[in-house]
């Protein structure tokens, strides 16, 4: 499910072109009360429809024998189809669940990388007039100057942390696995992977901004991944995130890992959502860094 935020000054009706979060579901707002049609998005060329449905996908699985780590007991995992050498972390958006993101990542999986979408907890959401949903953080609002749940932010990267160290235990290397998300597990996932104190392979950075940014480049853990490869991605159009927001967070993320590291690419037309074509660029930035061994 997905929610439709109450932003002052932004007005988008339900089903509108790109109103949504991934491919065909709104990642941010109320969840409507009946079941959404999927949405075309207006960003990547007429006619373009990107669908979202109940994945009849055997490689799909619930990891409910990984009760050690929380966030992986209902997590969505997308299988490979032979042996699994990588692994690709991805974390939704406000009021979504990891099943949506576990379908697009199905279209555009490697048969030899694990792909695992975990479910935020529910709690109350200030920024959604305290309204339970599925969230990763607190969130006080979507402008710069906005309080930040700065406990909540810090909670939840250990438990993403918590995530790539039962997959090293499980064979995994750190250099093999790549962090991303969408708007607020976008987030996230840059926090996260800044501050880890493994060496990742990379972040994938969809409609998002980075958290508690004041405190970087001082937060990132001794420079462990100054060199991490970073592809950030956003809709031109974007109402509830700007894009010059985006464009600020790359700017300061060059600060604080290797510039030539930043890719920032922007797609016109796009909104709060995401297209085609880039979820092709998200292919190809996996396939480049976790290339099969």
């Amino acid at each position: 499910m997905g929610l439709r935020l109450s932003v002052p000054g932004v007005s988008q009706p339900a089903g509108s072109p790109g109103s949504g979060g991934k491919p065909g579901i709104p990642a941010v707002g109320i969840p409507p009360p009946s079941r959404q049609p999927p949405l075309e998005s207006a960003a990547c060329g007429p006619g373009e429809r990107l669908r979202h449905g109940a994945s009849a996908d055997p490689s799909r699985c619930m990891c409910g024998n990984n009760m050690s780590v929380p966030l992986l007991a209902d997590a969505v995992t997308v299988s490979g189809a032979e042996r699994e050498t990588a692994a690709v972390i991805f974390l939704h958006g406000l009021g979504d669940t990891g099943h949506s993101w576990a379908d697009a990542l199905s279209s555009i999986r490697l048969p030899y990388v694990k792909y695992i979408c975990p479910h935020a907890p529910r709690i109350p959401v200030t920024l959604n007039m305290k309204m339970v949903m599925p969230s990763w953080f607190d969130l006080m609002g979507l402008t710069p100057d906005a309080p930040e749940d700065e406990a909540g932010i810090k909670k939840a990267a250990e438990n993403i942390k918590a995530i790539i160290e039962h997959e090293m235990k499980n064979g995994i290397p750190p250099n093999r696995i790549i962090l991303g998300g969408f708007s607020q597990g976008g987030a996230l996932s840059l926090y996260t992977a800044l501050t880890c104190q493994h060496q990742l392979a990379g972040i994938v950075a969809l409609s998002c901004w980075l958290p508690l940014h004041k405190a970087f480049p001082q937060a990132a853990n001794n420079g462990v991944n100054k060199d991490i490869a970073i592809l950030q991605c956003h809709g031109e159009l974007d109402p509830m995130i700007p894009v010059r927001c985006g464009a600020l967070t790359a700017e300061k993320l060059k600060s604080v890992v290797t510039p030539t590291k930043v890719q920032f690419k922007t797609f016109p037309g796009v909104m709060h959502s995401s297209c085609p074509q880039e979820m092709m660029a998200v292919k190809e930035f996996i396939e480049k860094l976790l290339p099969r061994i």
